[in-house]
């Protein structure tokens, strides 16, 4: 949809973070662009050219600017990027460039089940520029992000951004934004020191204090801990083989609308991955606004800026469901626990309370069923975890937000001991699916005052497609009410 040039401007005058994101301006004095809440003085009304993307801003020749950081602005929604199939290839390529994967649109297409001429097109169309110009733009601001907030080698970095080399990143850096990257890391104010402190930013606003309780009445101790306004964990990593171990801590400053990120060195070489993964656990990138009005209905006091909790890695996820069925979060965590303590790898951290990774899918694949059900895991369960682990290993079945929606859950149902209920919580967790609708479940029935699942159902039509978010709100309201 075209920008609305005066109502742009009034956003941009007011710095309005509710536009964060979706609005940027290119300074045609300047030929910088930024984003609407940057604290520089006001450029005059002539000056100002509107796009609704990064990738725009740079088509039209601006460069980002050093102060404000377009890159770490909040990208598009699940919603947004799930609803078409332009959107789709954007998420896949996303996902791509901050795995440091290389990526073809033919491969792309292949997955969407479109030709790549096709899928050219409509990209072109749903975005206005070419999709090697939106993976150019991608990978450029990943490379500024890593080089800004980070001391890495630019060679660590180029890859990382999802480069050949490092005279390909240095010739696309200095191409497109004028400036080589050590020059970058002279200049720019915000250069970090020897520590890793990522900034991500995201769209006011933001209900921190139900996001952090969600996972502080479900933590696992060894494996994440929250206190006040930070959250740190562990985090296993698997990428071509190479098995990595490390932590996270993320801080939550909702005055400045950010979570600061350290990353421990040993994760350095998989930093842009963690980053795509800590925006979807976090759920960074939601448009509250939108969602707030969607919920309106919900029979609960109102909680603006409701999030959807996802997960650093789909597999553990997946497991917490399986391990939550027809028991309560009491219980689940009780389940974990034990399944972290008997299987979870010992990890360094310099937090106390921080020792043991989340057990990986082959991990559980290859232990004994009889020692996984001493946990106090019933037989049902310790078969569906299996199955589970066995097809994620193999590489049968991907667990996160780029996955094909309806061929996962397809699959997921397929698994013993997987039934829709649990399905549709991975799908919400693990997928990042906004529409994700476990009618079946318990504490919905309770919260909406009907045992039937299909009355569940219809009464939340009026919430689609945002019903994740429903469950979100209901859920909070039981676990603080009750």
């Amino acid at each position: 949809m075209p920008l609305d040039p005066d109502a742009a401007y009034l956003a941009l005058c007011a710095r309005d973070a509710r536009f964060d994101g979706r609005l940027f301006v290119g300074v045609t004095s300047t030929g910088i662009y930024c984003r609407p809440v940057c604290r520089v003085r006001t450029p005059r009304r002539e000056n100002c050219r509107f796009f609704g993307s990064r990738a725009l801003a740079e088509a039209a020749f601006f460069r980002p600017c050093l102060k404000c950081r377009p890159e770490i602005a909040p990208g598009l929604s699940q919603m947004d990027s799930s609803r078409s199939l332009a959107g789709s290839a954007a998420l896949m390529m996303d996902d791509a460039v901050h795995a440091g994967a290389g990526t073809s649109l033919a491969a792309i297409a292949e997955r969407l089940g479109v030709t790549d001429r096709h899928l050219r097109r409509i990209f072109q169309a749903a975005h206005g520029v070419a999709p090697r110009d939106y993976l150019a733009t991608q990978r450029l601001l990943l490379g500024k992000q890593l080089l800004t907030d980070t001391t890495l080698p630019v060679t660590q970095v180029a890859l990382a951004s999802g480069f050949a080399s490092v005279r390909r990143f240095n010739a696309a850096f200095a191409e497109r934004y004028r400036l080589n990257p050590t020059q970058l890391r002279r200049q720019d104010p915000g250069r970090a020191s020897a520590d890793t402190a990522l900034r991500l930013a995201w769209r006011p606003p933001f209900d921190v204090d139900a996001l952090l309780g969600f996972f502080e009445r479900r933590q696992v101790r060894g494996v994440e801990q929250v206190d006040g306004l930070e959250l740190r964990r562990t985090l296993g990593w698997t990428q071509r083989g190479e098995k990595r171990a490390g932590w996270i801590v993320a801080r939550f400053a909702p005055a400045a609308h950010e979570v600061h990120l350290t990353v421990s060195p040993s994760l350095a070489p998989v930093l842009g991955a963690v980053l795509q993964r800590v925006r979807q656990a976090f759920d960074l990138d939601a448009d509250a606004a939108a969602i707030d009005t969607a919920l309106a209905s919900l029979p609960v006091p109102p909680r603006p800026g409701a999030r959807l909790p996802g997960g650093l890695d789909g597999f553990e996820t997946a497991v917490r469901v399986i391990l939550g069925q027809q028991v309560t979060v009491a219980a689940a965590r009780t389940l974990v626990q034990r399944l972290v303590d008997r299987f979870g790898a010992a990890v360094q951290t310099p937090y106390p309370a921080l020792t043991r990774v989340f057990p990986d899918a082959a991990t559980i694949a290859a232990a004994d069923a009889e020692v996984i059900g001493k946990l106090g895991i019933v037989r049902q369960r310790v078969g569906a975890l299996q199955a589970l682990a066995r097809a994620v290993a193999s590489g049968h079945l991907a667990l996160h937000r780029a996955a094909p929606l309806e061929a996962t859950l397809a699959a997921l149902r397929a698994l013993p001991g997987v039934g829709e209920w649990t399905a549709q919580l991975i799908a919400m967790r693990a997928l990042a699916w906004p529409d994700a609708w476990p009618a079946s479940d318990i504490g919905l029935m309770n919260a909406l005052g009907t045992r039937d699942p299909k009355q569940v159902t219809a009464l939340a039509e009026p919430w689609r497609p945002w019903r994740a978010y429903a469950v979100m709100r209901l859920w909070h309201h039981l676990e603080t009410t009750t």
